[in-house]
C-alpha cells in the first residue's frame, strides 16, 4: 500500500496563472474535435511540468503522465471543448469565435485540472497519475472516442474521476453522491407519412399532421403510466418539422419530429426505446399513415462506483471548506464520462459555480466560469489523486 501524502497548501496554488489561461481559454473557444489550439496550451503546460505527454488520441486529446515508480494508476478527466452558442456576457475575455463559447465551464475544467498537474509534479505521490484531457464532450463522442482508441489500454487505471462546476453551490463546496448522477442521454426521430392533399379536402389524402399531433399528446403517457413511477425517465419532442408556412391549404405528405430520451438505469433505457417507437407506429396505424422511427443511443447514465465515491467523498472534505452534500439530487443532463466509467470503476462530483443568478447557468449565452472556484478544484483533483493511490 502506498503512503498517503499531505494536503497542497492552498497558498502554493499558481492562481494568477491559471486565472490568465481560463480567461484565454474562454476568449478562443473550440467545438468538439477542433481543439487544436486548447489542447496545444495543455501540452505545452503538462511537458514545462515534465510529464510525459500524449497528444492527438481521438484527434484533439491528451494526456500527461507522471510517473511516481508506484504500481498504482488513477485518471483524472477534464473537457475542453466548447458550445456552438453566441456569448451575450460582456467580460474583458469575451468569446472572440462567433457563435461558439464556454457555457458550461470547460475553459475551467480544463485550468483546474493543469494546477493539479502542477501541484503533483512538485510533490509526486507514490503510483501513476494520468490528466485526461478530453474533446468533443457536448454530444460529439469524444470519451467514446478516446476509449476506442485504446486510452485505458495504454494508460491503465485502477480508478477514474470527472468534476463538473455546478451554479447554485458555493466555491468552496461540492457534492459527492454513490450510485446514479447524470442520465442516459439518447436522441429519437419519427418520421410520420402520409398522403398529401388540399387542406380543403382531407379526405383525399392521410393526415400526418393529425397522426403527429396524436403522438405528440400520448407521448407522455411513455413516463407517465407504462415506466415505472418510481423510476425516473424524461421523453421530450425537441423538433418538429412539416409543410410550408407559405402553403397553409396544403396538407404535407409527411411530419418529422424528434427529441430526447433520458434515464438512469439500462432497463429503462431499454424500455423508452421500445416504447417510443411502439407508440409511433400504433397511432400510425390507427390513422391510416405509415411511421418510420429511429432510437440513437448516445451517452449512457454516470453511476458512481461505491469504492471510487468514497475514496471522492474523502478528498472533497479535507479540502472543500464550505461543506460537501452527500444528498444533492442527480441530474437529467448527460455527460460522456459514463463511458470511461464503463471501463474503469469510476465517480463524477460537483464543484460549486457560486450563485445561479445573472446567466450563471449552463449552456446560457451569459454564463461565465467563476475563477474563485480554481482553488477548490485544484486542492480537490490533488488530494483525490493522492487519496486514490493510497487506497
Amino acid at each position: 500500500m502506498a503512503t498517503y501524502s499531505a494536503m497542497i497548501d492552498p497558498a502554493s496554488i499558481d492562481l494568477p496563472r491559471l486565472t490568465e489561461i481560463r480567461r484565454d481559454l474562454h476568449a478562443h473557444p473550440e467545438l468538439g474535435f477542433e481543439e487544436t489550439r486548447t489542447a496545444g496550451i495543455v501540452a505545452a503546460f503538462l511537458r514545462d511540468l515534465g510529464l510525459e505527454v500524449t497528444e492527438g488520441i481521438a484527434g484533439t486529446g491528451v494526456v500527461g503522465a507522471l510517473r511516481g515508480g508506484g504500481a498504482g494508476a488513477v485518471g483524472l478527466r477534464a473537457d475542453m471543448d466548447a458550445l456552438a452558442m453566441p456569448e451575450t456576457g460582456t467580460p474583458p475575455w469575451v468569446s472572440t469565435a462567433s457563435g461558439k463559447m464556454h457555457a458550461c465551464g470547460h475553459d475551467g475544467h480544463t485550468v483546474m485540472l493543469l494546477g493539479a498537474a502542477a501541484a503533483l509534479a512538485a510533490d509526486p505521490p507514490e503510483g501513476n497519475v494520468y490528466f485526461i484531457f478530453q474533446p468533443a464532450e457536448e454530444g460529439r463522442g469524444g470519451a467514446r472516442a478516446m476509449v476506442e482508441a485504446g486510452l485505458f489500454e495504454q494508460f491503465p487505471c485502477d480508478m477514474v474521476f470527472g468534476l463538473h462546476n455546478m451554479p447554485g453551490l458555493g466555491v468552496d463546496e461540492m457534492a459527492v453522491v454513490d450510485g446514479p448522477q447524470l442520465a442516459s442521454s439518447d436522441s429519437w426521430r419519427v418520421t410520420l407519412r402520409g398522403v398529401g392533399t388540399h387542406g380543403a379536402k382531407p379526405h383525399l389524402g392521410r393526415d400526418p399532421v393529425t397522426a403527429a399531433g396524436h403522438f405528440l399528446a400520448a407521448l407522455q403517457t411513455i413516463p407517465g403510466r407504462v415506466v415505472d413511477p418510481l423510476q425516473p425517465a424524461v421523453v421530450s419532442a425537441c423538433s418538429v418539422a412539416a409543410g410550408d408556412p407559405e402553403a397553409l391549404n396544403v396538407i404535407p405528405d409527411f411530419v418529422e419530429i424528434g427529441g430526447t430520451a433520458r434515464a438512469y438505469t439500462p432497463e429503462v433505457r431499454d424500455q423508452l426505446e421500445t416504447e417510443i417507437g411502439r407508440l409511433a407506429k400504433g397511432i400510425a396505424q390507427a390513422m391510416g399513415v405509415e411511421a418510420e422511427y429511429t432510437f440513437i443511443r448516445r451517452i449512457p447514465p454516470v453511476v458512481n462506483d461505491a469504492s471510487a465515491t468514497a475514496v471522492a467523498l474523502a478528498a472533497a472534505q479535507a479540502v472543500a471548506h464550505g461543506g460537501v452534500r452527500e444528498d444533492f439530487p442527480p441530474s437529467t443532463a448527460g455527460d460522456d464520462f459514463a463511458f470511461f466509467g464503463q471501463e474503469v470503476p469510476g465517480a463524477y462530483v460537483w464543484l460549486g459555480n457560486g450563485p445561479a443568478v445573472d446567466g450563471a447557468l449552463h449552456h446560457n449565452t451569459g454564463y461565465d466560469f467563476n475563477d474563485a472556484a480554481i482553488a477548490t478544484g485544484v486542492a480537490f483533483w490533488a488530494e483525490v489523486a493522492r487519496r486514490a493511490l493510497s487506497a
